[in-house]
């Protein structure tokens, strides 16, 4: 169903969107330059970090233009009359990024090479199946039961995932350092508030009988999302890169360099 938009609308979701290929750009040039300041062991989390984001920031310039296209400027309003907005270029990336952020934590932790094994298997399929599950009720009309439906069926594997998550990797936490478990419980806290924001967002239009409104306040919620589940995300996983490189003793080549000439 074509929507009509006003300025604000409009200008609401496009800032967003915006906001976003900054906040992913910015990101993979951080993730990028401080790579070298982990420990090398431990360097693998941050080169799956990196790769989200950079996944992410190509997916959010393909949403962009796809928005600019889906409308046109007419009596000061924008009315959706041009291309298809193209909603399936934010499946592909979660279906690409979901897997690989999980990966993060697991790989991260260094856990024993079966059990790490055990969780990217389990997670990665978990995760897969919960994006697949959701696009076709995602596509779906709005008023159609079949969005609800899907819904239902893609929370079983998030469930699972939350259920991994908080139990099973729990019991592998006795082996980490104080400051490793704390930064670690705040990470899986922050996948459960952010991607909760994700199933708000996804029924909205079935909630909201004004449709201009669900579709804005749903890219504006799926966008705040991702930049708290993947760039937030990713500098926590580096914080417990970096914490578990100083617990291993590791200090940077160049900086031990400036050190001794320093102390010259």
């Amino acid at each position: 169903m074509d929507i009509t938009l006003s300025e604000n609308q409009y200008n609401l979701v496009y800032n967003s969107l915006s906001f976003v290929i900054a906040s992913m750009g910015a990101a993979l040039l951080f993730f990028l330059l401080v790579r070298n300041r982990v420990a090398p062991q431990h360097r693998m989390a941050v080169t799956l970090s990196t790769l989200v984001v950079g996944i992410a920031l190509y997916h959010y310039v393909r949403i962009f233009g796809s928005w600019n296209d889906a409308f046109s400027y007419t009596n000061r309003k924008f009315v959706q009359d041009g291309r298809p907005f193209n909603e399936g270029y934010r499946y592909v990336d979660w279906l690409l990024t979901v897997p690989l952020l999980l990966a993060e934590l697991v790989v991260v932790l260094k856990l024993a090479k079966v059990k790490t094994r055990s969780l990217l298997v389990r997670l990665s399929i978990a995760a897969v199946a919960m994006i697949a599950l959701g696009y076709p009720g995602e596509i779906a009309a709005s008023d159609s039961s079949a969005r609800t439906i899907w819904a239902v069926a893609s929370t079983v594997p998030f469930l699972y995932i939350l259920f991994v998550l908080f139990v099973e990797l729990g019991r592998s936490l006795d082996r980490q350092s104080d400051g490793v478990r704390k930064l670690l419980d705040v990470l899986r806290y922050i996948i459960l508030a952010t991607w909760g924001v994700y199933p708000v967002a996804y029924m909205l239009p079935s909630l909201m009988d004004n449709q201009a409104n669900a579709e804005v306040a749903r890219q504006v919620m799926y966008s705040l999302g991702d930049v708290l589940a993947k760039p937030l995300f990713g500098l926590l996983v580096l914080a417990i890169a970096l914490a578990k490189s100083r617990e291993d003793g590791y200090v940077e080549a160049g900086l031990v360099g400036a050190g001794s000439s320093d102390h010259a």
